[in-house]
């Protein structure tokens, strides 16, 4: 194939890629008509005309929903992939529960997931008394089930398992508490994902009988299933990628390259066609894509077309831009069209556009063993990564597992009435808050453990302490947050000695109602603290006076 010129398109870079046999097979799409008067192309330099919401930078803090038939099994995270590899934890678990994946695959425990108790007004409504801004859910996982009246995609959850469009309940509970919504979108990699369902085990009685992940609709006949067609599910009518059997390689080819087989044009609409669908339902405020960039990036420009429409969409119903997409492991140009989003980690710097985290009290999908051994985090964890963020700019997206039938266990309960008990006592210096000059100081900054790949520096680093010191500033104000209590009840803030960044008029702690002693000198601001800590998390000092 003949080197090409993209730019029109807006697949800028794609030139080398196509000139590779391996993509060879794959139309190269062409530019999308766009409404007339629309701001926004399905195009990289079109979109870096974004610019995030108030509303967004605002808020902070919001709680997701990780929630689907993977949740059901309750033993862990890409447990639709796990349960198909030979000898591993997930695989002996299911031939245990449920059978071998030749006879019970993972269509069977969507058949089995029936979302018993599952009450999203009573969970957003927790979550909002905990303190989120906003609300997201999962809408579909890389186990390509849609948790929403899909209009393109039969194995969805009105059909089939619960029976019940969760999306909509997920959006009418967040419209009733007023908060936004977000969903999250992961079954682009459903392509390379299931591949391991197209495997065998090596050894044993049933050495060579392939699992289900090839079977058609026409072994369906006499079935609960029958009349459905597992591989709009499981889409492995296709070669295996290179290094297929190696469960690692997966990771090295999530950005589509690395001898990935390549996705047909076919699968790449239906997951543009599914994600519009999405949007024009449930009108949602946020996209989380589980992707590098945009899903399908650069395969194919399925994910442009969709961040175009998703922006022009808010324009027209807000007359301004009030969306929100969050992509991953982004270049300089990419963090201009949407929010980079890192998983499990967080910067160390102050970023000069808006940013978020995204982790999780637990596994993503619900894992019993964590509850049995006492394993989530606790609210302290989760608020001292809050306040560390939100210092460099960023905000979190904290998941709290549910449970198969759609619970939330007591542990998990306690841990989020946690994190309430203290944001309706120092949310003041969360909410609509700005980074500082500085993020903070103190040990943990020194020690603070590198990104790698899209994230996971979470708890690499040295642990906060009492010296470790946070910054954020709203209007005139100065949030000095503690991220321990000081042995002597005295709090020396070296950042904040006299001259470099202004002058201290008054310091109190958040919770405590009277004003504190202190002194500005060229050692740092000292201030003596109460007898008493208020609580056991982290301690906010708001300090007023003129700071530069």
């Amino acid at each position: 194939m003949k080197r090409r010129t993209l730019i029109k398109s807006g697949l800028v870079g794609l030139a080398s890629l196509y000139t590779s046999r391996t993509f060879a097979h794959l139309q190269l799409p062409n530019a999308l008509p766009v409404g007339a008067g629309e701001t926004f192309l399905p195009t990289w330099d079109s979109l870096a005309q974004y610019q995030v919401p108030d509303w967004f930078r605002d808020a902070k803090f919001g709680i997701w929903a990780h929630w689907g038939p993977q949740c059901q099994p309750e033993r862990g995270d890409w447990y639709g992939r796990g349960m198909y590899q030979e000898g591993s934890d997930q695989y002996n678990y299911h031939c245990e529960k449920y059978g071998h994946p030749s006879k019970f695959g993972f269509k069977d425990v969507i058949n089995e997931w029936k979302a018993e108790r599952w009450d999203p007004e009573y969970l957003v409504s927790l979550y909002k008394k905990a303190g989120a801004r906003y609300f997201m859910a999962l809408a579909n996982h890389h186990d390509n089930f849609d948790l929403f009246d899909s209009k393109h995609h039969r194995w969805n959850s009105l059909n089939l398992g619960p029976k019940k469009d969760l999306m909509a309940g997920w959006a009418k509970a967040a419209k009733r508490q007023g908060l936004p919504l977000g969903v999250s979108v992961h079954s682009a990699h459903a392509w390379s994902w299931y591949e391991t369902a197209q495997r065998s085990d090596k050894k044993g009685p049933l050495a060579g009988v392939p699992y289900d992940g090839n079977i058609t609709a026409e072994q369906g006949n006499g079935t609960w299933w029958q009349g459905y067609n597992p591989q709009e599910l499981y889409a492995q009518n296709h070669p295996l990628s290179k290094g297929s059997n190696n469960d690692r390689e997966i990771h090295d080819q999530w950005n589509w390259g690395g001898g990935v087989y390549p996705p047909s044009k076919a699968y790449c609409e239906n997951f543009y066609d599914r994600t519009i669908d999405l949007i024009e339902k449930y009108n949602p405020d946020l996209i989380y894509f589980d992707d590098t960039a945009l899903p399908l990036w650069p395969v194919s420009d399925a994910g442009l077309r969709i961040a175009a429409h998703l922006y022009n969409k808010s324009i027209r119903k807000n007359g301004k831009l009030n969306a929100v997409i969050c992509g991953k492991i982004l270049d300089a140009q990419q963090r201009k069209c949407m929010v980079w989003d890192i998983e499990r980690g967080q910067s160390n710097r102050i970023e000069p556009l808006p940013w978020q985290t995204d982790t999780c009290i637990g596994s993503w999908h619900y894992d019993r063993r964590i509850y049995d051994n006492n394993r989530y985090k606790s609210a302290k964890t989760v608020i001292h990564t809050l306040v560390d963020v939100i210092s460099k700019n960023g905000n979190l997206m904290l998941n709290v597992p549910l449970r198969g039938d759609g619970s939330i266990d007591e542990k998990e309960l306690s841990v989020v009435e946690d994190i309430g008990k203290w944001m309706a006592i120092n949310s003041e210096a969360i909410y609509g808050t700005r980074p500082w000059k500085v993020f903070g100081e103190g040990p943990a900054m020194e020690a603070a453990a590198p990104l790698s790949g899209q994230g996971f520096n979470e708890g690499k680093g040295k642990p906060f302490g009492s010296a470790d010191i946070r910054f954020v500033t709203k209007g005139k104000t100065l949030y000095a947050t503690l991220l321990g209590w000081p042995t002597d009840q005295t709090a020396l803030i070296k950042t904040l000695k006299a001259g470099p960044y202004g002058k201290v008029e008054k310091v109190s702690l958040m919770g405590h109602g009277k004003k504190l002693d202190f002194s500005q000198t060229a050692d740092g601001l000292k201030v003596s603290l109460p007898e008493q800590p208020t609580g056991n998390i982290a301690f906010v000092l708001k300090l007023e006076g003129s700071f530069v």
